[in-house]
């Protein structure tokens, strides 16, 4: 077996992986805050199914975050300089997260829901720019490959446990104190994110590839930030670098089209709040420790495109399971969705971030990075904003319970491209392993 597949479970115990841990955390505790959990707060306040699956466009803040990554690259904001480039930015964008998520609680829909739209776009944008960070952090942090899969399993079960606090305990929190008071207190919960902040190392400074572009004068910073983190993607990477950025920004497909329905779908068979809340945070969170162990150890014994592979098809049988719901939703076959799907969405998370960190460059890492993951997102945010109107349009023609199936196989058949492009990458780099 390989070696770093017998290291010992206290690796994670490491104060650097605990941190990680925390930091994942950080980074998605505001993710469905502007996304699935809104969905689910607007429909429980009557709001149509198109208007929620519109207002998810907010998360194309995520989308474009490679356009101001150079700036981030390349400054530290004013005040907080002392604090290193990559910490001074984390806690700033921490700090207006906090506070607009406390807004967004404050305001709720008595404004209107373009007011709690707009300030749910500052939450989001924030967010990606503290995302912009934090990976930069994990990938110039870590000293080898090995180091970095660890310290990607500890971000990605942070970022899953946020996901299920934001999608599962807010729901038994909003039952009893409502969403206004639920925003309120999870903005609070970013304290922790700013914690850990103060507590991490500055990674030390990276030099620049020497395939970089040089030029000399004032052009120098411009080309440097902006046009050399993807000059020097391209040509690590080569003829198949377009390739990989195509596979990418589908591989996700089935998560973000499924994403905005799946809260009213639960309201619309009549499951409590209470009850999804339950299953989420008991068979969930269990799904999504199995689903990031099965992630590692899929990337360790299949390779980082086998484990792509392997991870999503299982988003895709994830995806579909859903079309069971509308016709059998007693609370055994409700966990058994609930698992299926967190369990692949973690595991396909696992893989596709370990994919996306090996493909970067240090000197440009959080540039790079921002790129590969603004691509994975950039068709699934444009799709998902339709698609309350499918359900709808579905609807009118079949039922909505009929259009809810029909729309959550579709979503699951839509990723199947991916893995047939990760399956034509790993044929061109044979005789390496999937």
């Amino acid at each position: 077996m390989n070696q770093s597949a017998r290291r010992p479970f206290a690796v994670y115990l490491e104060r650097q992986n605990l941190l990680m841990l925390v930091l994942g955390f950080s980074s998605g505790l505001p993710f469905l805050l502007v996304a699935n959990t809104l969905g689910y707060w607007l429909r429980d306040e009557g709001t149509s199914l198109k208007a929620i699956s519109f207002i998810t466009w907010v998360g194309f803040a995520y989308t474009f975050k490679f356009l101001w990554a150079p700036i981030i690259d390349r400054t530290s904001p004013p005040l907080l300089a002392k604090l290193g480039r990559r910490r001074s930015w984390m806690i700033l964008m921490q700090i207006v997260i906090c506070a607009g998520l406390i807004t967004m609680g404050a305001v709720g829909l008595s404004h209107g829901l373009v007011t709690l739209g707009v300030v749910a776009l500052v939450v989001a944008f924030s967010a990606s720019t503290q995302d912009v960070t934090i990976d930069a952090w994990r990938i110039e942090t870590a000293r080898n490959p090995e180091e970095l899969g660890v310290m990607t399993s500890a971000y990605t079960l942070g970022f899953r446990i946020a996901l299920l606090s934001t999608e599962a305990v807010i729901l038994l929190v909003a039952t009893r104190i409502g969403w206004n008071a639920s925003y309120v207190l999870y903005g609070c919960l970013m304290v922790v994110g700013m914690i850990a902040c103060l507590l991490v190392r500055e990674p030390a400074a990276q030099p620049k590839p020497a395939s970089a572009i040089q030029v000399h004068g004032a052009l120098n910073g411009l080309v440097d930030s902006i046009i050399n983190p993807f000059v020097v993607f391209f040509r690590a990477h080569g003829t198949s670098a377009l390739l990989m950025l195509l596979a990418i920004s589908l591989f996700q497909l089935p998560n973000f089209l499924m994403g905005p329905m799946a809260n009213p779908l639960y309201h619309d068979i009549g499951l409590s709040k209470d009850t999804v809340g339950v299953v989420r945070g008991t068979f969930g969170l269990g799904a999504v420790f199995a689903g990031v162990a099965a992630g590692g150890f899929a990337v360790l014994r299949l390779g980082k495109i086998g484990a792509l592979v392997a991870g999503g098809t299982a988003l895709v049988l994830g995806t579909m399971s859903y079309a069971i719901l509308p016709f059998a939703h007693g609370p055994a076959t409700f966990a058994a969705v609930m698992a299926a799907d967190n369990f692949a969405i973690a595991m396909a998370g696992v893989t596709l971030v370990t994919y996306m960190s090996s493909l970067t460059t240090i000197g440009y890492t959080a540039t790079q990075y921002a790129l590969l993951s603004s691509v994975y997102t950039v068709f699934g945010k444009l799709l998902m904003g339709f698609s309350g109107s499918v359900v709808e349009a579905l609807a009118a023609r079949v039922g909505l319970m009929e259009a809810y199936a029909l729309f959550f196989i579709s979503a699951g058949l839509i990723g199947i491209p991916a893995i047939g492009l990760f399956l034509l990458l790993a044929s061109q780099r044979r005789p390496q392993p999937l």
